[in-house]
């Protein structure tokens, strides 16, 4: 059980990290409904740099070979710090993100008609609260 849960949260993790990658790189595609807009206007809420994108993507990366750590499909020595609150942490911000910030994101947001917030309220916060339940999970199973 703890070796699937880690490789679908490998997947879901190396799938961002991959879109991330290509938008860090230039590519355009869905960046329309990546990012929060104004109610009234096309207005982006915030404008990430490429490199700030490239460091997302990292982070994603960093996730997906942190679970496959879990399921000890990858060995590598990690502080026992890390292994015993990296996967709070993960839970935590998709947890987070998933409720939102109560204006542009997640599942109590306030601005409910942009293209963002309907792909929020029907696969991104979805995904992320699932991300947070399945890393829940993978404490469970020591």
């Amino acid at each position: 059980m703890k070796t699937t849960i880690s490789l679908i949260l490998c997947v879901i993790f190396l799938s961002i990290a991959a879109i991330h990658f290509y938008w860090a790189f230039g590519g355009k595609l869905f960046l329309n409904a990546a990012i929060p807009t104004k109610e009234k206007s096309e207005a982006k809420v915030f404008s990430p740099s490429p490199l700030a994108t490239l460091f997302v993507a990292l982070i994603f990366c960093a996730f997906g070979i942190f679970v496959l750590l879990k399921a000890g499909l990858v060995l590598f020595p990690l502080p026992l710090w890390i292994s015993n609150y990296g996967f709070w942490f993960i839970a935590f911000i998709f947890f987070v993100r998933a409720i939102g910030d109560f204006k542009y994101a997640g599942f109590f947001k306030k601005i409910k008609n942009t293209l963002f917030a309907k792909m929020d309220t029907k696969y991104y916060s979805p995904l992320c609260l699932a991300v947070a339940v399945l890393t829940a999970l993978l404490i469970l199973f020591k």
